[in-house]
């Protein structure tokens, strides 16, 4: 009897607990929706941005958080625009970078890239990091526009740039 005085006690909390458990629950589709199709938070990793995102890379091991749109990505691309996309190299990796050339444009190229000019053909984008570490357009090539995930809109972290991103403002790399 003493077993199922405790069972009839707790009833009431395990109810409650299941009803929240389940509230809760319905919620995670939704969040998942939305991370791969409306917007998502990325870090930024390592130097090949520096300076504009991670500019204590070398005395922090923080990381810059940000906000990409990944609402028709593809859409409305610009030079200068920070895009994510699925890496030439490993499909697995999500890179960002700066768009410094659309479909049509002629690039004047850097090391590795075995051409010291290259046009962007149709359908792709030319990236580069910011930094000089970096692996770009001018290792794999020209990107092609179906292989951007989202474009970078915000600054969440740190907070001292916290905001929306300027990229029209900053120039990048002299070409």
């Amino acid at each position: 009897m003493n077993a199922r005085l405790r069972w009839l006690t707790a009833r009431p909390f395990l109810t409650d607990f299941s009803k929240r458990l389940l509230g809760y629950a319905t919620w995670i589709p939704v969040v998942i929706m939305f991370n791969n199709y409306v917007a998502e938070i990325h870090n930024v990793h390592g130097p090949s941005m520096y300076p504009f995102f991670n500019e204590d890379y070398n005395s922090s091991l923080l990381q810059d958080k940000v906000l990409t749109w990944k609402w028709w990505p593809q859409y409305d691309l610009e030079r200068g625009m920070i895009v994510t996309f699925r890496s030439p190299n490993n499909p697995e990796a999500i890179s960002i970078k700066r768009i410094m050339a659309v479909e049509g444009d002629v690039v004047r190229t850097k090391a590795p890239y075995p051409e010291p000019v290259a046009r962007v053909p149709q359908g792709h984008i030319w990236v580069e990091g910011d930094g000089d570490k970096t692996i770009d357009s001018n290792t794999y090539g020209p990107v092609p526009m179906s292989l951007v995930t989202g474009k970078v809109t915000h600054f969440l972290y740190p907070l001292k740039k916290f905001g929306p991103i300027r990229w029209w403002e900053h120039k990048g790399r002299e070409r």
